[in-house]
């Protein structure tokens, strides 16, 4: 019975002699198709070009192996990996809860609430809660669920119908804005933020610049 004994098993390929096969299909550094040839003449090609020889395709017959050089290879696939992560998006469900009787100005901040997350991207789940007689009104909960759908259509849609859920009424709104186009116009507002707060205190210490100079003029002259 065979059983796996030590370390990790590497997810790395075979480079230049660790490569244990008679013969290898071999691309060049350009990605142009050299052919099938003998190890030893793959290595020594790799050797005249100053590159490694890289297995690409372990499982092919035979194997692929192609001339780069592996450190600035490894380098590149790191920031394109760092860089996905970065751009990565998950779209997250908030939650609002409001009450069928709920006053103006209650309103008026829980939709602020939902316009926010609709605007980062996020998907927003909407929960009436009845209590006691207002169980017997559902049309309270559904009214006020389609007037918070029209007053925030602009940003986002009705992703799931209203629905009773036991006591609660629920709906989902979904944004018409993709969470990575949020980020990123979030990214761009903060640094615009951030060039006019330089500007205005370029401009603020212009003043006092020109004002030390007058004084540095005046004290010459009297000299």
């Amino acid at each position: 019975m065979w059983c796996y004994r030590g370390g990790s098993i590497s997810a790395e390929p075979r480079i230049n002699d660790r490569i244990r096969v008679p013969e290898v299909r071999l691309v060049g550094p350009s990605g142009e198709q050299v052919g099938i040839v003998p190890l030893a003449k793959a290595l020594e090609l790799a050797q005249e070009y100053d590159l490694d020889l890289v297995e690409v395709a372990a499982n092919a017959r035979p194997p692929v192996c192609k001339l780069m050089d592996y450190g600035k290879f490894k380098y590149e696939s790191a920031m394109k990996a760092r860089e996905a992560r970065k751009n990565q998006a998950h779209t997250v469900i908030k939650e609002m809860k409001l009450r069928p009787k709920i006053d103006p100005h209650d309103y008026d901040t829980k939709k602020g609430h939902v316009v926010r997350f609709l605007k980062q991207g996020d998907k927003v789940k909407i929960t009436i809660m009845f209590r006691g007689r207002e169980q017997s009104r559902p049309e309270l909960g559904y009214r006020l669920l389609q007037r918070l759908a029209e007053d925030v259509q602009d940003l986002g849609f009705v992703e799931s119908n209203p629905k009773q859920d036991g006591r609660n009424m629920i709906m989902v709104l979904g944004p018409h804005k993709k969470k990575t186009e949020a980020m990123a116009e979030a990214r761009e507002a903060q640094a615009a933020r951030k060039a006019e707060r330089q500007g205005g205190q370029a401009a603020a210490e212009a003043p006092e610049a020109d004002a030390d100079a007058d004084a540095a003029a005046t004290e010459t002259a009297e000299a």
